[in-house]
């Protein structure tokens, strides 16, 4: 089958090599978002899908806009018979939605109707859901919304971070997303119509929602921690100056909410029930470190609370 993949992150880079790797499928060309820029150099990247495209020498289309008539014009002169979609994260017009004859079918990583939107791990780790998954379904004008071919299901660690479980589920979603096509392509595979109770919204994590609120309980700031990691990252403030945290570890002892308390084992903060246990974290212009390097630089005075 003739596709034309979209996606833009690290997290469809392994959809996109399993696709390129196949038997069964050709890809033709590749949508990736344009070239940014990244990183403290300020250089203009480009995508991780868009780097795997060129080292493969498939060509890759970067629209500002999928609106846009000259990227009309070229998606309809490739005639793909499939464009399957990882983390592109663009909205497509309903005119670039009839171009392929089978559509545009996404690989989304929650088990829909549940967390539709741009951040379905992280909703997931912040409720404290113990399960989660990947789903393949036919995009149509609704947000999330089509029929769902398939389905894999991963369980969340208490560890886990963001970053973490989104790698699993890009490595078992790549399975998921080649089953499916096959099974469009040969009539086995039908999508059925998504459940209409259960349904859930992921909007796209600020960094204002990254901020830690130490008024909620241990259990909360653990999850909503892990939630943003590695982006877009949580933080807090000590006397004004902004320090993003790395995941941290639950304790049994508590301390008043905000207080933090520097040991020889640790550096330790209140919540609203027990207290955590810092781990990592990282200064402003400065690179990650143990919490009780940076406590011991920074001089914290006695009663010193997070912000």
């Amino acid at each position: 089958m003739r596709i034309v993949f979209a996606g833009t992150p690290e997290p469809a880079v392994p959809s996109l090599r399993r696709l390129i790797e196949s038997d069964h499928h050709a890809v033709i060309a590749v949508v990736t978002r344009p070239d940014a820029v990244a990183g403290r150099g300020r250089k203009v990247t480009r995508s991780p899908v868009g780097l795997l495209a060129d080292e493969h020498g498939i060509p890759v289309l970067t629209p500002r806009r999928p609106s846009e008539p000259e990227f009309i014009e070229q998606l309809t002169a490739l005639a793909p018979d499939c464009c399957p979609v990882v983390a592109y994260g663009a909205l497509l017009p309903q005119r670039v939605l009839d171009i392929p004859r089978l559509g545009w079918i996404n690989l989304h990583f929650s088990l829909l109707p549940a967390w539709r939107g741009a951040a379905p791990v992280q909703a997931a780790i912040d409720a404290g859901d113990e399960i989660t998954g990947a789903s393949t379904f036919q995009i149509e004008a609704g947000l999330d919304t089509g029929p769902v071919f398939g389905m894999v299901t991963e369980k969340i660690a208490v560890t886990d971070t963001a970053g973490e479980l989104l790698d699993r589920l890009a490595i078992s979603g790549a399975q998921l997303l080649e089953a499916t096509l096959d099974g469009v392509e040969n009539g086995t595979l039908q999508g059925v119509p998504q459940a209409t109770e259960g349904v859930s919204h992921a909007p796209k994590i600020t960094a204002d929602a990254a901020h830690i609120r130490w008024d909620l309980p241990a259990l909360a700031i653990n999850r909503r921690i892990r939630a943003v990691t590695p982006a877009p990252g949580a933080w807090t403030s000590v006397d004004g100056n902004r320090l993003k945290l790395g995941p941290v570890e639950l304790v049994e002892e508590t301390l008043p909410p905000r207080t933090i308390e520097v040991r020889k084992s640790g550096v330790y903060v209140g919540t609203a029930t027990t207290a955590i246990r810092l781990d990592q974290v990282q200064p402003q212009g400065k690179r990650m470190m143990a919490a009780l390097d940076w406590a011991r630089g920074a001089r914290l005075q006695p009663g010193a609370v997070v912000e």
